[in-house]
């Protein structure tokens, strides 16, 4: 099920929240031609985790550029500048996420090709806008959680800010930047006119957190949440939400009634809160008689004495037990993926169905330039 068939993507992009929005727009049929540096290619080849590599290439890039082509060309060189700025004629989409002035520098800025593509969707990402005191700072993930607040937010009271375990504003990015080329895609079929989609980090950032600022800036004095001084999992919910300690492994209890849980739990000294103020002004007193009481039976034990009740609550697994459960299995959420070499790299697919149907591709992550004469070809760009 190819639904962007036709659809010419120009992926400029390095790392992972660029190269993300390209994978996204390839999962939904698009032709992505990644642009790469002769050699080195894009920076992510070399950024592995724990030292993986899978057929001499980092997983960390594998993963991100699946089902894409590989175009080597020296932008600094006039004769593959002119090649790329005839494939930008032709493109439907352009993504890039340089620093601030540097495709500018190239000539490859917004108003300089949409000279070349009236139609083109160009879209930039930045870490901290094109204006402003931090534009030529680095955009990396860990710096846009210190600095947007988000970082702050984890962690228990007495602990120092804790990031995630993720890149959850690349991330959050690509899912907000490829949801704008759509759109304009749209906006393109039905007018004929192209647009200019620009995204930062930072602004991401603070998008993630719309919940919670939302109710910072809404309150009458804002003050700073108090993080929870036990089992803190969100700064602005009340007890029992967090995860706790069992005889055996870890429960997880979202938001719910303390007195219900308490009669659940046979726990009779939560049955002290009836307040419902109680349950976030007095959460830390709340969580500690948890504390103590959860660690007295097993998750599976407290799990039959919560789940008949439909109180939330669940298990937390590690990925061994949890990709080996049937709640996961079923989901089919993984898939193979073959390079041009013949070796495999396993990954996880586009998380959407479409009219039931999941969506994978077989295609492997390419070497740099593997695809250039063939491009050239396609597109009748002069010799390769």
């Amino acid at each position: 099920m190819n639904l962007l068939d036709g659809i010419v993507v120009l992926d400029f992009s390095q790392y992972l929240a660029g190269p993300v929005s390209a994978l996204r727009l390839a999962d939904l049929g698009a032709r992505v031609i990644k642009i790469e540096r002769p050699g080195k290619g894009d920076g992510s080849r070399r950024l592995t985790l724990s030292n993986l590599r899978v057929d001499g290439e980092s997983t960390v890039f594998q993963c991100m550029n699946r089902n894409k082509e590989s175009y080597a060309a020296d932008l600094k060189n006039p004769d593959d500048l002119e090649k790329v700025r005839r494939l930008v004629q032709r493109a439907d989409v352009m993504i890039e996420n340089f620093r601030p002035g540097t495709m500018e520098k190239l000539g490859l800025d917004y108003d300089s090709v949409k000279q070349l593509n009236p139609g083109i969707i160009y879209g930039s990402i930045t870490g901290y806008g094109a204006d402003g005191p931090w534009k030529n700072k680095p955009g990396q993930d860990l710096l846009v959680q210190a600095m947007s607040g988000l970082a702050w937010l984890n962690g228990n009271r007495d602990q120092p800010p804790l990031p995630f375990g993720l890149a959850v504003i690349d991330l959050h990015t690509s899912s907000m930047f490829v949801q704008a080329i759509l759109a304009l895609l749209y906006q393109r079929n039905t007018t004929g006119k192209g647009g200019y989609v620009e995204i930062s980090l930072m602004e991401a950032a603070l998008d993630f957190q719309f919940e919670v600022l939302s109710a910072y800036l809404n309150s009458e004095t804002p003050q700073l949440p108090a993080r929870s001084e036990v089992h803190n999992a969100h700064a602005y919910l009340g007890a029992p939400y967090g995860i706790y300690q069992t005889k055996d492994g870890h429960l997880a209890l979202a938001m719910g009634s303390i007195v219900e849980l308490g009669n659940l739990l046979q726990c009779d000294e939560l049955s002290a809160f009836s307040d419902e103020k109680s349950w976030f002004e007095r959460r830390d007193e709340i969580k500690r008689i948890l504390v103590r009481h959860l660690k007295t039976k097993t998750t599976r034990e407290w799990l039959d004495m919560l789940e008949p009740a439909d109180y939330w609550c669940a298990e937390v697994m590690d990925w061994e037990q949890a990709l080996n459960h049937e709640g996961i299995k079923t989901l089919d959420m993984f898939q193979e993926v073959m390079r041009s070499s013949g070796a495999i790299f396993k990954t996880t697919r586009y998380p959407v169905r479409i009219n039931g149907q999941v969506l994978k591709h077989a295609k492997g992550a390419p070497n740099v330039g593997e695809d250039t004469e063939q491009i050239n070809r396609s597109f009748q760009i002069g010799n390769s």
